[in-house]
């Protein structure tokens, strides 16, 4: 087998859409941080790059001056894998984004192998059909935040379509004023990556829901097929001036795709103390988990000492 090196890599762009659909077709993704929208949209704030190598897609993610490298797209391949920990060794990068079954199978490879879990970044999953319906005494709260808001509110909802998206887009700029985004890198950085899914929205093969009152789009979601049985939320974004309308956005987004999707992904929380408490308070079925090792251990476990 040649060797792996960072001239095999390029970076990720709207073009690599077909490469990373034909693996995802053969190898369903099960992280939002691993779906080829998530990287392209956010390109401006991770430098994300890939190759396509041994029938496999080896993806590197650069957030100066860090970079990580993810274990192979593809089936296992422990000498593909053991060269791209080689190649992190050597670059003096982490091994991140790895899942519940990459960590199992290093793990047996690698006994001494220290894996430490990001749980800011783990995808919090929830059954469509709970959020659809917020049923049972555990939505009790929602459930009063929503009526009082849908009681007062009257509001209606469309599918995101070519003739939605001059709005949509107006209303994320108003989201962005009231949130002052320039101010905030990590906001400013969320705009251009909503700003680019709205722009190449058709393109990325996206799916999406605006909310109305008044005649005016108040709150948005931004969404697609995962996989068989699950659809990811990217964007939700909500006014405000309403109290109650993201819990309309999220029932409604749930209804939307209950008839295909048994889970909906609706991403991490970053370690912010607010998303958490709002994503819990949802009571997720189960969170995507990953974890990363860090260089050290990874260059101690290509070159060992002595």
């Amino acid at each position: 087998m040649s060797v792996l090196s960072l001239q095999e890599f390029h970076r990720i762009t709207l073009e690599d859409k077909p490469l990373f659909e034909a693996f995802a077709k053969r190898f369903p993704v099960t992280h939002s941080g691993n779906l080829f929208t998530t990287m392209v949209c956010w390109q401006e704030f991770v430098q994300y790059s890939v190759a396509s190598y041994q029938d496999h897609l080896v993806v590197s993610a650069r957030f100066d001056p860090e970079i990580t490298f993810r274990p192979p797209f593809g089936a296992p391949d422990p000498v593909l894998i053991d060269e791209v920990l080689r190649l992190a060794a050597e670059e003096h990068a982490n091994l991140g984004y790895v899942e519940q079954p990459m960590k199992q199978l290093l793990a047996s490879r690698h006994l001494s192998m220290p894996f430490v879990e990001d749980r800011d970044y783990a995808d919090y999953v929830y059954r469509t059909n709970d959020l659809a319906t917020l049923s049972g005494t555990k939505y009790a709260k929602i459930r009063n935040r929503l009526n009082k808001f849908t009681g007062n509110t009257p509001y209606s909802i469309e599918p995101i379509a070519q003739g939605t998206i001059a709005d949509v887009e107006a209303f994320l700029q108003r989201w962005c004023l009231w949130k002052d985004c320039a101010s905030d890198p990590y906001l400013e950085h969320e705009r251009r990556a909503m700003v680019f899914a709205t722009t190449h929205f058709f393109e990325l093969g996206l799916s999406g829901l605006a909310l109305r009152i008044k005649g005016e789009v108040e709150a948005i979601a931004i969404f697609e097929q995962m996989n068989e049985n699950t659809v990811v939320v990217h964007f939700e974004k909500g006014s405000p001036d309403y109290d109650g309308v993201y819990k309309a956005i999220n029932m409604e987004t749930a209804r939307s795709v209950q008839s295909h999707a048994e889970f909906l992904d609706r991403e991490e929380d970053l370690g912010l103390p607010g998303l958490r408490k709002a994503k819990e308070s949802y009571q997720p079925d189960h969170l995507a988990r990953v974890w990363h090792v860090e260089n050290p251990a990874l260059t101690a476990l290509v070159h060992p000492p002595g």
